[in-house]
């Protein structure tokens, strides 16, 4: 029986590829034990008990660059932090620490690190979280997507293992009839999934805002994951929504809108890119410009350099979306070439690889 804590969050770009990590050990390992680690208030503290994971907090937080006077407390949070963490790995003895990014896996990993515990971090992004910079010198592995990542990391500890995606997202073709029906649409039609990120994106909000109409009158139906916005979507369509619009803030069955998906628009979240090459989606990609060292974009150029993807700045997007999404969701060959092209980027069983990177790195120890 091993004992696994895991550290990762603050977004769900690095929650859900913790999760995932966890989910794939549970089937593997069932009597083993899990202990999550995350930062006050954040997403995890919240989405890990549902998924049936104890979790303990840390009072911390990133550096803040545009107002610097909020920093001036994060020394004290550090230290704070890194005795806590001393304190949770010394009462629960793990064979290993995972950390997946965000703020909290900082403390966690180095002083687990400094315990002589095995340590392995995985990097979702070509370019890397500060977080997971800070600790390349210190664990034992780093598991990647991209290669070219020894600029960052040291070469003797990389392994490229690609993103870990959940295990439900692929499902059955067959039953895409039933999959519309989840989302009152019509079988076969057009389908427009449109997705903001775990926390709602406010640009691909009103782009769509701006567009839905004529999209709708162009026969093309859409599944609009809103987020934080989906309050103030309703009370505009005051609780009527037009036909051939399922609007929701969170959706829940996000492998049954891939299936039923014939084009995707998001944000460039490295997670989201992974499930998107496991499903072979063609997709628009709008990167966020409010992310660390512009990473996002530098996600989305990989696939756009391979000609499996289209790129809309954050800036064009209010204007440009309906126009892009009518003229390629109803042109087949591009469709087919982008789904082609994107496929080549997934590794459907990187979970399962990462897993055998742990378990392997607790045995060798």
């Amino acid at each position: 029986m091993y004992r696994f804590i895991i550290s990762g969050g603050g977004t769900g770009g690095h929650l859900f590829p913790a999760i995932a990590i966890a989910n794939k050990l549970r089937s593997l390992y069932p009597n083993s034990k899990f202990l999550f680690v995350g930062a006050l208030g954040k997403l995890e503290m919240e989405k890990v008990p549902l998924e049936g994971y104890e979790i303990k907090g840390l009072w911390i937080s990133g550096f803040q660059r545009d107002d610097l006077w909020k920093n001036i407390t994060l020394p004290l949070k550090l230290i704070y932090s890194f005795l806590r963490s001393y304190f949770i790995l010394k009462k629960f003895k793990p064979h290993i620490a995972i950390g997946t990014g965000g703020y909290a896996s900082f403390p966690l990993l180095y002083i687990a690190s400094v315990l002589k515990i095995p340590t392995i971090i995985q990097e979702q992004n070509f370019f890397p979280g500060i977080s997971n910079k800070l600790l390349a010198k210190k664990v034992d592995r780093v598991c990647t997507v991209y290669s070219g990542m020894e600029k960052y990391f040291p070469s003797g500890k990389i392994i490229i293992t690609g993103n870990p995606v959940r295990d439900d997202i692929r499902l059955d073709i067959h039953n895409k009839d039933k999959y519309y029906q989840l989302f009152s649409l019509t079988s076969g039609k057009k389908t427009l999934l449109v997705l903001g990120g775990s926390l709602g994106a406010r640009t691909i909000n009103e782009a769509l805002l701006r567009c839905y109409e004529k999209l709708l009158q162009s026969e093309i139906q859409i599944i609009w994951q809103a987020g934080r916005y989906h309050h103030q979507l309703m009370e505009k369509f005051q609780s009527s929504i037009p036909s051939g619009l399922f609007l929701t803030p969170f959706i829940q069955q996000m492998a049954e809108a891939y299936s039923v998906a014939d084009l995707v628009v998001s944000r460039a979240g490295a997670i989201t890119l992974s499930e998107l090459a496991v499903m072979e989606k063609p997709a628009i990609l709008i990167p966020s410009p409010n992310v660390t060292e512009d990473h996002q974009t530098k996600n989305a150029m990989a696939l756009v350099e391979k000609q499996a993807a289209i790129l809309i700045t954050d800036k064009e997007a209010v204007e440009k979306l309906g126009t892009v999404v009518t003229e390629l969701i109803h042109n087949e060959k591009l469709l087919n070439e982008l789904s082609q092209n994107i496929s080549q980027f997934s590794r459907k069983e990187s979970t399962a690889e990462i897993a055998e990177v742990i378990v392997n790195l607790i045995e060798k120890k």
